[in-house]
């Protein structure tokens, strides 16, 4: 019998997902891939695979994880399989690079960024943002990682010589420019099966880590699903949203084979909005969707039962 199949590294992020596909009475499997093997003269079982590998694994112990996941989708993908979030999206979740690419080759306007590898060349790469505010965050990232904010380049040199520098995993750091938001919010974008859901206001004031998932690992010390409830939420979803970008958005999905998404961007103090991360393996805030009455895993769930129907029905055709 044909499943769905869910290929991911950290479990904790799958318990909603799974709860919804028990509620909707559907067949799944959990492929954990942190780590494993690949027999490349073997048939993938039949079904349909949906791909929530992080850019954050390595955070988790799971270095490797990403690499064996592009492994295990090349194959999926070699016997033609329906893959959900296949290995163009995995390049784009481990590389802010290919994310900055693609969105402005449609036309989305993304923070002035430089990727630099060795410190020297992080420091060189500076000059090109002084006498400004700038940020640098790791080009494979997740969770904020790497996400500081620097006044001169002075403070960076301290910061990039001392103790407290935390080298990106791929070695790549990116340098970009710091976009003031006048009421210190980004906005984040859920699409699922490529068709937008909702928006999400996330409130940044106490910092950049912004995961929404309801549990987090220990290292998010400053996640805001972890905080304390405040006057304020610090995730809400806004009603009735509507942007051109949107648009925009949808185009970038589907020219990269992307179906779950969620895209994040930036508004400046003149109104400009800046898209700066695109992540591929999204997470839902409960808290958010329970005031809001939407919820991103259950559209999610649907969205994968109706690919699974799809693919039961032409099985069964190419039988007869």
């Amino acid at each position: 019998m044909a499943k769905i199949y869910v290929l991911h590294e950290n479990p904790e992020w799958t318990e909603h997902l799974f709860r919804r596909l028990d509620e909707l009475g559907l067949p799944y499997e959990d492929w954990q891939l942190s780590q494993g093997t690949v027999d490349l003269t073997a048939t993938p079982p039949e079904g349909i695979f949906y791909n929530r590998m992080s850019a954050s694994s390595h955070t988790r112990g799971n270095r490797y994880a990403p690499e064996l996941s592009n492994a295990v989708l090349a194959w999926l993908e070699h016997h033609g399989r329906t893959v959900i979030n296949g290995s163009r999206a995995l390049q784009l979740e481990v590389s802010k690079v290919l994310q900055y690419l693609e969105l402005e080759e449609h036309g989305v306007k993304t923070p002035k960024t430089v990727a630099a590898v060795g410190k020297d060349q992080i420091l060189e790469a500076a000059r090109q943002f002084e006498g400004q505010s700038f940020i640098t965050k790791h080009n494979r990232a997740g969770k904020g990682l790497g996400v500081q904010l620097f006044d001169s380049i002075e403070v960076l040199e301290r910061y990039v010589e001392s103790d407290a520098f935390e080298a990106p995993v791929d070695g790549v750091t990116l340098l970009q420019d710091y976009i003031k938001s006048p009421e210190s919010f980004i906005t984040r974008c859920e699409f699922v099966g490529g068709e937008f859901v909702y928006a999400v206001r996330v409130d940044t004031s106490e910092g950049f880590e912004l995961c929404p998932a309801d549990t987090c690992s220990i290292e998010d010390l400053f996640c805001p699903a972890d905080s304390a409830p405040a006057e304020t939420p610090k995730f809400r979803i806004v009603q009735d949203f509507d942007h051109p970008v949107l648009e925009k958005y949808r185009q970038v999905l589907k020219s990269n084979d992307i179906q779950v998404a969620g895209i994040e961007f930036i508004q400046d103090e003149a109104g400009n909005i800046y898209t700066y991360d695109i992540n591929t393996n999204t997470n839902y805030n409960s808290d958010a969707e329970a005031e809001a009455g939407q919820f991103g895993m259950l559209e999610l769930a649907k969205f994968l039962k109706s690919e699974l129907e799809a693919v039961t029905k032409t099985s069964v055709s190419a039988s007869k």
